[in-house]
């Protein structure tokens, strides 16, 4: 199972720009079973977009990094961004087509 890891100075200026969601939030997004990803379209880095639930709450829209092996043998992925989903995206994860 992939370990999430952020950015304190991102997590900062996510809470401040989405009213107050912190980057912690995208972790219940990444392990929804239900899920979607595509990839992102961000031409400097690898990047991933998901939609899903946060706890059965909320649906939520996660901007991260594909987890890779690390040399101590952990898997870790970067949250970049975490907001709401917009009326269209929650509607492409409830249909399942985003």
């Amino acid at each position: 199972m992939a370990e999430w890891e952020w950015r304190p100075g991102k997590d900062r200026l996510n809470r401040r720009n989405h009213q107050g969601l912190s980057l912690a939030a995208g972790v219940s997004v990444l392990a929804d079973p239900l899920a979607s990803s595509r990839p992102d379209p961000y031409p400097y880095e690898a990047t991933w977009q998901t939609v899903g639930s946060a706890g059965g709450i909320a649906v939520l829209f996660v901007v991260h990094t594909e987890p890779a092996r690390q040399l101590d043998g952990r898997v870790v992925g970067r949250i970049i961004g975490v907001r709401k989903a917009t009326p269209h995206e929650r509607k492409a994860y409830e249909e399942g087509t985003f």
